[in-house]
This record gives structure tokens, sequence and C-alpha cells, in this order.
């Protein structure tokens, strides 16, 4: 019903699309249940007509506009998968915004390009702030997850999920990074550094490149950072899952082997690297194998130093650093060795004595190459009690040769795990609590899946559950809060999906079964599971493929996945020869023993990796959630490019639509009493005021929405299902629209009066001028025949005058043409004549000029044999002098020596003299400057007495250096002050856009921290009156003290401008009023004080532009050239993000438009040449002058002195 209600003339739908999975459509006419088909205009200007059998059959309605880039996808009025798609759209190609909200997951859109929104001033500006005040980011869960731990002490965890290539270990690595900054205070400490050492380590050896991600993580990874009591990290312990093993030895087509390979290659002309025998990464079978070599923008060379410095932070010893590569140089090698099959039938294999790659790898790992080979080509059977040794086919020495190079690679990563785990462990204290960040791989599903896909969805279908019972758990916790009378919410639990993967007889079990049969096989497994899901029983989530009998289909919670069999028994398997694992223990490397090559038969990895699994939901399950679902926009890697069809798949496979559908089935829409009754009090006529908000909604509401099964009255809030929402605004418009209409009917009718009488005066004035006219055209005939007759005449004396001219020119150009012509002869006469004289005068200079040279020559040479014989007299003197010095200066030290013995004496008795010191508790209070003047009189005493010595000392003994360590300074209420005070009333009362409220219980940091009055200005300016008569008391120069409150003022400023570009709700018309005055309040104080000409006025400045530019215009090019103009203290970074953040508060505003933004950013990018920054660096201080100054002479005397002090 209420979909028929809103499908009138004018709305828009969604309509499905196969090339842009929605389109937009205008219905032409309102939806009548008579009609079958709707008329609607598409968004390119085309006519449609829609089928519609049922009501149920209507498209789905789209949001109203004022709720366009909504940073919460559950704010939307309608929520379904258009609004969550075209949402998501405008956010990330019209305003560049990467992260949006949806409940309490933030979605991140790969944007494929270094943005400047992850610096330390960014991580500052989150850093104590509640969530739902800042516009999303992965810095916002982070630091709600990091002071729900520090309040409460509970531990936290943060998933991250996504497909490969979406920005998962980004994120994580962000995230590790705001801990490291948030929890290491102003500098980060040895743990925090080991911390983020981590990551080019785990890269290095879990990342390669894939044909969707050139830096693709091939491992699931969870870390836990622990936390001491302070909030301080002090440790942490890494967990991983589900390596790629099979990478190692075989990679798809333009893919990669892992990074750690290639660096190693790279570096093969290093010193310490000749040994490992390396080679081009063409040369091995492992790394050449997928034809791509090198990833365009890495340097290989470079990453490796990289890892190698944060092996060094970990504690790994340059000896252990090289037996690791040494071991991975062994891997390499072992595909080179050459495996030949010989026989008939090729049921025989050997390997050549001399195969050089077999060589070095014995050599490098220090075991005996003729039993690697020997191993390699032959396997050991019990039959009947005894053992036999069986050659293999060339084949099956292949398998074994890549299944051991596998095994090492694995057991080598476990290592380097354990071994960082160490290192990362914590020793100061045990942790009180900790946070941890999932990154593992999203869902999965390829053309061909295979075991990895299928453990990978199971892990999926694992932290679905988990997710989905969170989001329940808080929806009942938020009505239960609310005091509402609630029905169980319905949600899509997966239990059964999961029954058939884990459950008894399910797929694990069967497989586990399978592997335990001496002749299993791929096939008679997917036999069984066909037996057992498909004939006794049907399970809903288990198919059969029609046209194959070796896969099978698990319909997942994000989509139906083939899985092939083929495969699947080996891979759980993971079989290895025990005889060359005891080949490889035999080795004499010392990190060979170590990483310990134990082969555990006793289960398989299917199985090891479900216990894991489940020791991850344990943990998970201790914690209090935080999730992050990273998306990948395209598939090409291009910047800011946006693919639908690939968006809306990642949506569904990471359950963010889910998470849409279990807000609607309840109440989404949420408003407090106050909103509603602000937003929709035209629709309540004769109720009372604000004050009793509350009354008036429950009044009114069953009058608007007969249903009332359709809203709900919490205890602060009104809640509405999907689609009330609209409704109201419908209604709203409505109203609207009627009061438009009566105010227009009455404007026209004073209009037409005003137009007719000034018609009527018109056509009075009109006849008036054409009377006129008439007599003036008559007047203005006579003169034009008396004008006519002159111009005749003068006409008729021009053409004969014009004549006389003619011929006097042709006579005066002849003569002048004769004339020339005998005057250049004469000119080229004298200059013949001059050029010879010249050519004379030049040769007898050039003559001159010799001889005077050698004259010259002569005399320099005699002036020198003079003075070389006078400088050999001048230097017999010297050495003389020299001579006689050396004497002098041993008497004057000898003399020295004597005269310092008594100053040693004297000084040992006056050390012998003590006196006791007085009280400093029974001192009164010193005039202001005392204690300065009497240590300038002690040290102009001792200046005075001649004794530089006991000067100096007296010197150091009062002076002290200035600490140069940076303060961190604590937060104060005047930014909240500054951008929340509202001392102008009648601006908060206006109407802002329907959206629910975000703000959770207990998670705004500062309502235990900040009272009531702390968030005044008139507080602040206490504050800042106290400090200035403190600093007056002391006798503080007026320029210092103008300094000082300059370096205040611009930390106020800057920690204020950067809240204001991360805070949505800030940028609005009536916030900038608001924010003006109270800047003006601070500026008048300043002023009263005489402290606005040491900069602390103009450190306002790009506060105060910022502010205009939200009070100013932003519609025409006339606007945009005056906004360019006016806001020269901003970078053109910052002013697009004003205008992106702008948000309209009430009808009568209209949004910003994108060719606006873009009219003001040409000319900023070529008028604004500021640092590329976001937002202010609040570390930054100012320069400090301190003014030099005689004293005043003062004696002693003059000093003031009470006798207590005396």
């Amino acid at each position: 019903l209420l979909i028929q209600l809103l499908c009138y003339q004018g709305a828009t739908v969604w309509l499905p699309d196969p090339d842009a999975v929605w389109v937009s459509g205008l219905l032409l006419q309102d939806y009548s249940p008579v009609e079958k088909h709707l008329l609607l205009e598409l968004s390119d200007g085309r006519e449609a007509r829609y089928p519609v059998g049922s009501p149920s059959d209507l498209p789905p309605l789209a949001n109203p506009d004022i709720l366009e880039g909504e940073n919460d996808l559950t704010a939307l009025s309608f929520l379904h998968e258009p609004a969550v798609l075209h949402n998501l759209r405008v956010r990330f190609l019209d305003y560049s915004s990467i992260y949006t909200y949806c409940g309490i997951v933030l979605v991140a859109i790969n944007p494929y390009e270094q943005l400047p929104i992850y610096g330390e001033e960014v991580i500052d500006a989150y850093s104590g702030q509640d969530a739902a005040d800042m516009e999303p980011h992965i810095f916002s869960v982070a630091e709600e997850a990091y002071r729900t731990m520090t309040r409460s002490e509970n531990n936290q965890s943060i998933i991250i999920s996504g497909e490969s290539g979406s920005g998962k270990t980004v994120s994580a690595k962000f995230t590790m990074r705001y801990f490291a900054v948030v929890g290491g205070a102003s500098q980060q400490t040895t743990v925090e550094e080991r911390v983020l050492a981590s990551n080019p380590i785990m890269e290095s050896i879990g990342n390669a490149k894939t044909t969707r991600n050139d830096n693709s993580s091939r491992f699931g990874k969870y870390i836990e950072i622990g936390f001491g009591r302070n909030g301080d990290i002090i440790g942490a312990n890494m967990r991983t899952y589900l390596l790629e093993k099979s990478r190692v030895v075989f990679q798809a087509s333009a893919e990669r082997n892992y990074h750690i390979f290639y660096q190693l290659c790279a570096s093969r002309a290093l010193p310490e690297m000749r040994s490992l025998k390396l080679d081009a990464p063409e040369r091995f079978r492992y790394t050449s194998r997928g034809g791509e070599m090198h990833i365009p923008g890495t340097d290989d060379l470079l990453d490796l130093e990289r890892t190698c410095n944060a092996l060094t932070v970990l504690g790994v010893l340059p000896d252990q650093r090289t037996e690791l590569f040494r071991i991975l140089a062994a891997v390499l090698h072992l595909g080179n060795v050459d495996i030949q099959a010989s026989g008939r039938t090729s049921e025989r294999s050997y390997i050549d004595a001399d195969d050089r790659a077999l060589a070095v790898f014995s050599k490098l790992l220090g075991v005996e190459g003729p039993q690697v080979a020997h191993w390699l080509c032959h396997r050991r059977l019990a039959v009947g009690g005894e053992a036999l040794v069986k050659p293999v086919s060339g084949q099956q020495a292949l398998e074994a040769r890549d299944a051991l190079a596998k095994h090492i690679y694995g057991q080598l990563f476990t290592w380097t795990v354990r071994r960082l785990n160490s290192a990362l462990r914590a020793h100061r204290e045990p942790a009180r609590s900790f946070i941890g960040v999932l990154d593992i791989y999203g869902f999965e599903t390829f053309d061909r899946n295979s075991f990895e896909q299928f453990c990978i969805n199971y892990a999926n279908e694992k932290l679905q559950q988990q997710f989905n019972r969170h989001v329940f758990h808080l929806e009942q916790e938020e009505y239960v809060r609310e005091e509402l009378s609630w029905s169980r919410i319905e949600f899509s639990d997966n239990q059964q999906c999961l029954n058939l993967l884990e459950g008894q007889l399910g797929v694990f079990d069967l497989l586990d079964e399978e592997c335990r049969m001496p002749k299993g096989s791929d096939e008679s497994w997917v036999l069984k599971l066909y037996d057992q899901h498909l004939s006794s029983k049907r399970h809903p989530h288990f198919q059969k493929p029609r046209m194959s009998n070796g896969a099978f289909v698990i319909l997942h919670f994000a989509d139906a996945v083939q899985y092939e069999c083929d495969g699947f028994l080996g891979k759980n398997r993971d079989t290895v020869f025990e005889e060359l694992v005891n080949v490889l223990k035999a080795s004499q490397v010392g990190t060979w023993n170590q990483v310990g090559f134990n082969l555990d038969r006793s289960i398989g990895s299917g199985r090891r990796f479900r216990r894991s699994l489940q020791m991850l939901m344990d943990a998970l399950d201790g914690t209090t959630p935080h999730y992050v679902r990273c998306i990948k926009p395209n598939d090409l890697k291009e910047a800011f490019t946006f693919d639908p069809r690939r968006t809306v798949q990642q949506l569904r496979a990471c359950g963010v639509l889910e998470t849409i559908r279990i807000s609607a089935a309840g109440f989404p829409s949420r408003w407090t009493y106050e909103e509603f009754f602000s937003r929709y009090r035209l629709l309540l006529r004769g109720l009372r005021g604000q004050e009793h908000a509350g009354a008036s909604c429950r009044q009114a509401l069953p009058g608007l929405i007969p249903d009332p099964d359709q809203y709900c009255f919490g205890k602060t809030k009104v809640f509405f299902r999907a689609g009330q929402v609209a409704l109201l605004e419908r209604l709203r418009a409505e109203r609207l629209r009627v009061a438009a209409v009566i105010a227009q009917s009455r404007v026209r009718g004073w209009l037409a009066r005003i137009r007719h009488s000034r018609i009527r005066r018109a056509t009075v004035t009109v006849q008036r001028y054409c009377r006129g006219a008439a007599a003036r055209r008559l007047a203005l005939t006579l003169r034009y025949t008396k004008a006519a007759l002159v111009i005749q005449k003068t006409h008729r004396m021009v053409v004969v005058r014009q004549m006389f001219l003619t011929l006097r020119q042709a006579a005066v150009t002849i003569q002048a043409f004769t004339r020339g012509t005998s005057a250049r002869f004469r000119y080229r006469l004298l200059v013949a004549e001059r050029a010879a004289v010249l050519l004379q005068a030049r040769v007898r200079a050039w003559l001159a000029r010799r001889t005077y040279r050698r004259v010259r020559a002569a005399v320099v040479f005699t002036q020198c044999c003079a003075r070389r014989r006078a400088a050999r007299r001048a230097l017999m003197k010297l050495k003389t002098e020299l001579t006689h010095t050396h004497t002098h200066t041993q008497t004057r030290t000898q003399e020295l020596a004597m005269f310092t013995v008594p100053l040693l004496r004297s000084l040992s008795l006056s050390l012998s003299l003590r006196g006791a010191d007085l009280r400093a508790d029974g001192a009164l209070p010193l005039p202001p400057g005392l204690p300065a003047s009497v240590l300038f009189l002690c040290v102009r005493q001792a200046d005075c007495s001649g004794d530089q010595t006991h000067a100096r000392a007296k010197y150091r003994c009062y002076s002290c250096p200035l600490p140069t360590s940076p303060l961190t300074l604590p937060r104060s209420p005047s930014v909240p002050a500054l951008l929340e005070s509202e001392n102008i009333t009648g601006l908060s009362g206006s109407a802002g856009k329907p959206g629910p409220s975000r703000k959770r219980a207990g998670s705004d940091p500062r309502a235990a921290a900040v009272g009531g009055d702390a968030r005044t200005m008139s507080a602040v300016l206490r504050e800042l009156g106290a400090l200035h008569a403190a600093l007056s008391r002391q006798d503080l120069p007026p320029a210092l003290m103008e300094q000082a409150f300059s370096q205040l003022s611009y930390l106020i400023s800057a920690s204020a401008f950067n809240s204001l570009l991360l805070r949505k709700d800030m940028c609005c018309w009536s916030r900038g009023m608001q924010i003006r005055y109270n800047v003006s309040l601070l500026e008048e104080w300043l002023r009263g004080r005489g402290l606005q000409a040491g900069g602390a006025a103009a450190a306002l400045e790009h506060l105060i532009q910022a502010v205009q530019l939200l009070q100013a215009g932003k519609k025409s090019d006339r606007d945009a050239q005056a906004l360019v103009q006016s806001c020269t203290a901003l970078s053109s970074q910052q002013i697009v993000k004003i205008l992106t953040l702008y948000t309209p508060q009430s009808d009568l505003e209209e949004r910003v438009s994108l060719n606006f933004i873009r009219t003001v950013q040409v000319p900023c990018y070529h008028t604004h040449f500021l640092p590329y920054s976001l937002i202010a660096f609040l570390p930054c201080s100012l320069p400090a002058l301190l003014p030099y100054s005689l004293p005043t002479p003062k004696g002693g005397g003059q000093s003031v002195i009470v006798n207590s002090n005396k």
C-alpha cells in the first residue's frame, strides 16, 4: 500500500538494466492497479513501458534528493540494492569519498590512487572524537575500537574482508599504524616499530602479483595487538590461515610467485648474495611460469632492503637472515632439478648425477645430493611387514619435487610467523586488553573453483554467521534501551549451509573419510556426496551440475558456487614423502633445526584449517567486533572508475546487502523527538512547542500514519519502518506545495494590479510622445532640404580642388626623386673615404700595442726577481721570531701553574664553610621580577670583580637549557565551544535533512570529560582571561605575551579547522553563522587586551575564510571567482573538501553542484600554491622572537626584600 501511494507522477524509480545493473526512471503518470504498464522516462531521455502484473511487481522507489550522498546507508528512507549502489556511486565518483558507513559496517572502496587522508595530522584529528560526528574513515573505526577498549577494558576486533585487490591489506596496515601512533604517545617506541615492521616481512613472503592485484595477500592474517593499562602498545601476536602453497610451484598466466623470490633474484649481484648462485627470474621454473617478471612501479631490490631492515628491527641476526635466504634460494634451485623418465612405458625416472640445480640445492641446505635424487625417484612401501623400494614414474617424481618445495616453503612461512610473534611478545607486563585485526579473503568464485576456494568460502560462512548474530544482538539492545515492545526480527541464518559443510557426514567429514581410504579418489568422494545429500534427503544448499559428474554446487549466503572435485583429496592430504623429510632433517644449516620439518599425517589440511578457524571464531566471540568491507570498483585498476556490475556482486558477497535487509526488517529510520518535531512541525498543527516534542509526536503521528505497526515510540526516539519517512516527506512536500500555491496566487494578483496601473500610465505617455514626434519630424524635413543645397555646392567645389591637388603632388614627387639620386651618389663617396681612414688607424694602433706588451713583459720579469730576494729575507726573520715565541709561552705556562695552587686551596676551604638555608614555606610572596633582579645583580657583581671564572660559574648555575622534546598538550574544550556553542538564537532550530542519529550509547568520549559549561564560548574566554592574568602578574614582556597567545590562537584555530573538514554536520550555512560569531567573540577578546598585533588574529584567518566559504553564494561563475579571490589562506584541496561536505539544512537551499566545484577547482590549482595537505598540521609551532633590551641599572638598595627572606 505504501509503494502504491508513493508511485505518483514525478516520482523516481529504479529499473533493472543488463549493463548498469540499475537505471533511474521518472514516472510520467500516477500508478493505477488497473494499468498493466508504467509509463517512464529513463535517465537518457528515452520513454519506456515497464510491465506491472500486480502491486508486488512495482519497481523499487528512489530516495529523496536530500538523502543523496548520505554517509550512512542505513539512513536512507528506502533500503534496497539500487539505493545502496547509487549512493555508493555518488559518494565515490562525485564526492571522491571512498568510505561509507552501513550501520556498524564501514564500506571502503579502493580508489587505486594515493590520497592525502592518512597523515599524522588526520590521525590527530580523529583521535578522541566520536565516530558519529566524523566523516567515515578507517581511522574512525580504529578510534572507536581503541576508545571502547580503554574505557571498558573489553577486547575488541576489527574484521576486514573483501576480495583480492579491494584494499584489505592497506586498510589493515593503516589500522595498525593508527594504533601505533595513538598508543605510542608522541614518538614510536620499540614495540610500535616492531608491530609496523612485521608488515613488509609478511608482504614479502605472503603476497604475490595476481591478475586482480599487484600486491595480493595469499593468506589470512589475524593480529592481536596488546595494550597496557595506560593504553600503550606492549606486544602483539599473529596467526595466519590458509597459505596458498600451490603458488610456490605454479602461477597462472600474468601472475607471479611470492615477492621474496624476485627480490632475491634482483639482489643476486650483492656480495652477500653471490653464494646463493641466483640468476634472473626467467631462469627458474618456479618464477617464470606466469610470464610476469616485474611489476610496474616496483623496485624489488629496494623492497628487499626494506625487508632486511624490518628483520633487523625484529631482532633477526644477520646470520639467521642469510640462512633464511639460503633456504628460499634452495627452493628456487629445487624447481630447476631436471627429472627424466625411463623405461618403455615411462614407469621409471632418474636424475643425472651432474645436475647443477641438485648440487646447488644440496650445498645450500647441507644435505646429501644422491639421497635427495634417490628418494625423489623412488618410494618406500610397507608390504607384509617388509619395506620395499619402488621406482616412480616421471610425473610422480615431478609431483614429489613440487610437494617437497611446497612443504619447505610452508614450514619456513610458519617459522617466520613464530619468529615474529617471539619478537612482538609483551615482555614488560601482561596485556590488559587487546584489539584484533583480521585480514582474510573475501568470498571467492571463479570459473574453476577448487579446494582453496572451498576453504575460503567456508571461512566466510562462519564469519557471516558471527556477523548476523552480532547485528541482531545490537538491534535487540537498541530496542531494549528504548523500552520497546518488539517482535523477533527474522534474519537469514546460514546454519543449514554450515551443517552441510562441517556437520556429521558433511563435506569435510566425507572428505576426511575418503582420505583415510587406501584407494580413495576424488570421483568416489563426490559420488558419496551425491548419495548423502541428494538421494536420501535432498539438502536445500547442495546441488549437482547438470552436465558434470565430477563437481558439486554449494548455495552459499552470497552466491551459488560450483566446485570441481579434481584435486580435493590431494590438497587435503598435502602429501610429501617421509623419506625426503628425513633427508632434510639431517641438514647442517642452523636455522633448519629451528624451522622443524615435522610431518603430521594424523589430520588433513581441511581439518587443520577448521580447528584454526574455530579458534579464531572463539577469539572473535570474546571481543566486540567492528567490520570493514573492502570493495574493488573495477578490474582494470583504474583510478576512480566505478563498475556497477562488479560492485554489486561484491556487495552481495560481503554481506552489505544482508545488513541492509536486516535493518529494513525492523525499524531502520530512527529520529529523536526534537529532530522529528523540527523537521515535520508544519504537519503538526495546533500542538505544543519544542520543549514538548515527545507529546506532540505521540499526538500527531496516528493522524499522519494510520497503521500503528509502521511506527513505534521509544524512550527518546520515534522508530519508523522502511519507507515511512518517504511518506512523511511526501506529505510535507504536499503541504509545502499547497502553501506555495496560495502564496503564489496572492502574489500574482498583486503583480497583475501593479502591471495594469503601469500599462495605463505608459499608454498616456506613449500618446504624448507620438504627437511630439510628428511635429519634430516636419521641422526636421525642412532642415534636411536646406542642408541638401549646401551639400551640393560643397561637392562641386571639392571635385575641382581634388584635381588641382593631384597635379601639384605629381610635380613635387618628380623633383624629390631627382634630388635624392644626386644625394645618394655623394653619400657613397663619403663612406668609402671614411672606411680608408678607419683602417689606417686600426693598423697603427695594433703596432703600438704590440710594442707596449713586449716592454711590459720585461719590466714584470725584473720586478719578480727583486721580490723573490726580499721574500727570502722576510722568511728568515719570521723563523727567528717563532723560536722566541715558543720560549716565552713555556715561561708563562709555568707561572700560571704556580698561581693556580693557592686558588685550589682557597676553594677547598670555602667548601668546608656551610650554612642552613631558609625554609621556603616561611617566605612571604615575592614581588614580581624580584628573583630575576637578584640573580642579575649577582652575575653583575661577579663580572665587575674581574674574576671571569667565577662569573661563568654563576651564569651556568642560574641558567638551564629549554627542553627540546615536544610537549603533549591535553585536549581543550575550546574546539567544541568554537564549533558547537550556539550563541545566536533562532538558527539551531532549522530543519535538518532526514536521517537517523548514529550516536551509539556510551560512544562519545567527550561526554564524561567535558561538562555542560565547558562547551560555551564564555567558559573558553574565562580560561583565556585567567591565563592572561597569570602571565601579567609575572611581568611577562608584551612581545612574548603576544607570541604566546598567537601560538595558542593557532592551536585552537587549527584544531577547529580540522574538525570542520572532517564533520559533515558542521558544513552548513547556519552552523557557519554560529562559528563566525564565536570567532568574532575571540577576536574581540584579543583586541580588548591588545594581543591582535602579534599574529593572534592572523592565526584565525584560515578558519574565518572556511566559515565565509560556508556562508557565501555557490551558484554562478561570479560566485566561484569571488570564492577563489577571497579564500587565499586555503589550499585548493581544502576548498573542494568544504564544498563537497556542504549539506543544505532546509528545502530552501540547494546542494553545491559538481559543475560549480569544478569551476572553483581549476583556478584554485593555478593560484593557490599551498602545501598538498588536506588539514592543518597541529604540532606546528610558530617561531619565537625573543626581544633583546638592556636591563635598567639597578642597585642593591633599590630591590625591596622582605625581612623574612633576608
